[in-house]
């Protein structure tokens, strides 16, 4: 698990973690300036970021995890960032247009279809399945606009300086070879079996490693979509009317080059509009009212890509070149102008009927979740458990006789039959056996369970671990050797030993790795190796255990170069851009920082401590 601590950490986004700044109340968490932060509010925030790390692991996070990497202290800075740049968002008096809301949305590759193309359908279906309206998530993305707005100016013009580029060039490009022993347990020589007594002394002194971790049973049911939508049956008949009614979007529709602007009234509306008929062009009137032609620039596009039914049937109602009347859309009155066109194709329903089959059961599946939720509560409210409701609905509940915090079984396998991405197992591990436990929001559906047994941790006996404490005993034993053996050919190669003669002598070939880096992955060569010899001079020599501890590598440094630093390069570019968003990401820390520091922010420390699991 340490090897991901990198991807654990929070960098100091400012972007957006949902609708949470709302309300005053008693169960407060946090305060910052006049905004409020709700337990509830945070426990949501929380818990979503453990699912969705926990989805990326697949296998689930626990508390205990997090807060050893301290995700919880980094999520609630983040949380507490963006409500003070929020407050200093309205203080200044920021705000964002609706183009740039719009073209933000259009060009999110989350609400990109296959083809590449904005998709309304995926769109809609994507905020709903974090809780959002349309108009929340407009709402949300106009703030996270403004957050930009700040952190985009207070950075504006940091550069990283060059001379710490060409440091962490040459140390990023630096080059080494070596020539290598390795020795295994072949240079161990005979490892007699240890002695009844010897044994039991040494699992005496290792037991804790031995130990037999808290086991749980649990009960879970999954509905989704995905399952769901494959018991789906779709006839030809019902099929061939969806693929009629989506046409465009299932083959490459008619695509126009669309520019929108919208307008406070429709009569300021009308007067552009009628500027732009005399000559004046429509960028120009854009520039005119300040705004971004970027931002009133939707591009080539779909009718289906346009959220506003309204603007998208103006749009696609105009022939090339010709600017809309007046029109009242969803969000305010908009004027349309048309560019090129580019017709559309249409697949044959034979070439596409499995696709198609395949989501329009998937929809009814989606329909078909909300009716089991509803279902599923109300048997669970009457007393009913996860498998005795699962079974009178029809659903086929699972259950795991024992399994541990990280997912595995007594037999140190996995547990197989848990959804990748499901973290089910610490959720169970946060609960009790007979606890109510809420269902659990998993791949636009529900997951439902209950703790059915608890086996606490114990001491095993000697002869429970028998043979994983012979074999680890074994292993401790050929390490010990190695070490020896490779302490004593070092000093013989300081004394002006060859590696060849060094090797001759202990039954092994000398092995050679040339030119690779700091971050290089060598077949048959641990990583350990690999930073052992950047921390040796030319021609000096060294050793360092491999994988497990069975192996042991004698090296000597044969080479290092320092390539010339090429500023062009695609490395030293990404370098820089690194360097870029470090300082950025300083520079917003340090005024989010004295904007806390202005408008006051506290922390309720007992609800933190509920919330991320500290307190139990």
């Amino acid at each position: 698990m340490a090897v991901v601590m990198g991807v654990l950490i929070v960098s100091f986004a400012v972007w957006g973690i949902a609708d949470i700044f709302k309300g005053f109340g008693a169960s407060s968490l946090a305060r910052v300036g006049k905004t409020e932060i709700s337990i509830e509010q945070f426990r949501q925030i929380y818990t979503e970021k453990l699912q969705q790390l926990g989805r990326s692991f697949g296998r689930p996070l626990t508390m205990e995890q997090a807060r050893a990497f301290g995700l919880d202290r980094q999520v609630l800075q983040q949380t507490i960032a963006e409500a003070a740049l929020d407050e200093e968002a309205r203080r200044m008096g920021l705000a964002q247009s609706q183009e740039e809301t719009m073209r933000l949305i259009y060009t999110d590759p989350n609400f990109k279809g296959l083809g590449g193309a904005f998709d309304p359908a995926r769109f809609q279906a994507t905020i709903r399945q974090f809780g959002y309206t349309e108009q929340r998530y407009l709402a949300e993305q106009r703030r996270v606009g403004l957050r930009r707005q700040i952190a985009g100016t207070i950075s504006a013009g940091l550069e990283p300086p060059q001379l710490l580029i060409d440091a962490l060039t040459r140390f990023q490009s630096e080059q080494r070879s070596i020539d290598y022993i390795k020795l295994d347990a072949a240079q161990a020589g005979t490892i007699d079996p240890p002695s009844p007594e010897a044994l039991a002394a040494y699992f005496e002194d290792k037991k804790i490693q031995f130990r037999a971790p808290e086991y749980r049973k649990l009960a879970f049911v999954a509905v989704t979509p995905e399952e769901l939508g494959k018991w789906t049956e779709v006839s030809d008949e019902d099929a061939k009317k969806t693929f009629d009614l989506r046409r465009d979007r299932i083959g490459t529709p008619e695509k126009r080059e669309v520019q929108q602007m919208f307008f406070p009234s429709a009569e300021e509306a009308l007067t552009a509009r009628s500027r732009i008929t005399s000559g004046t062009s429509f960028d120009d009137v854009a520039k005119e009212r300040n705004l971004n032609l970027a931002d009133v620039d939707l591009g080539m596009i779909a009718k289906t890509a346009i959220i506003d039914p309204a603007i998208a049937d103006a749009a696609f109602a105009l022939p090339a070149g010709e600017v809309s009347q007046p029109i009242k859309g969803q969000f305010g009155v908009a004027l349309v102008r048309i560019g090129k066109i580019e017709p559309g194709t249409t697949p044959t329903y034979e070439s596409v009927a499995a696709q198609v089959k395949k989501e329009l059961a998937t929809e009814r599946a989606r329909a078909k979740v909300a009716e089991i939720q509803s279902k599923m509560e109300d048997e669970r409210g009457g007393g009913a458990n996860v498998v005795e409701a699962s079974q009178k609905l029809g659903l086929t509940p699972i259950t795991i006789d024992a399994v541990d915090r990280s997912g595995r079984l007594p037999s140190g396998e996995p547990v197989a039959n848990i959804p990748r991405g499901l973290d089910v197992v610490s959720q169970a591990f946060n609960s009790d056996i007979g606890a109510d436990n809420d269902a659990i929001p998993f791949a636009a559906g529900y997951v439902w369970y209950d703790v059915l047994g608890i086996t606490p941790s114990r001491e095993r006996t000697l002869d429970e671990v028998r043979p994983q404490v012979e074999a680890k005993w074994r292993e401790d034993q050929i390490s010990a050797k190695l070490k020896t053996r490779a302490g004593e050919l070092v000093q013989k190669l300081e004394q002006g030993g060859t590696l060849a003669d060094a090797a001759a002598s202990v039954g092994a070939k000398v092995e050679t790795a040339t030119g690779f880096r700091r971050d290089a992955s060598l077949p048959g060569v641990p990583s350990a190796v690999v930073t052992a010899a950047f921390r040796t001079a030319k021609d000096g020599v060294g050793q360092t255990p491999g994988t497990g501890g069975s192996e042991w590598f004698v090296y000597r440094v044969t080479d290092i170069k320092v390539p010339p630093i090429e500023t062009a390069s695609d490395d030293v570019k990404k370098l820089k851009d690194t360097l870029q968003r470090g300082l950025t990401d300083e520079q917003t820390a340090q005024y989010v920082t004295k904007i806390e520091s202005e408008i006051g922010t506290s922390i309720n420390q007992a609800a933190f401590a509920q919330v991320t699991g500290a307190n139990n």
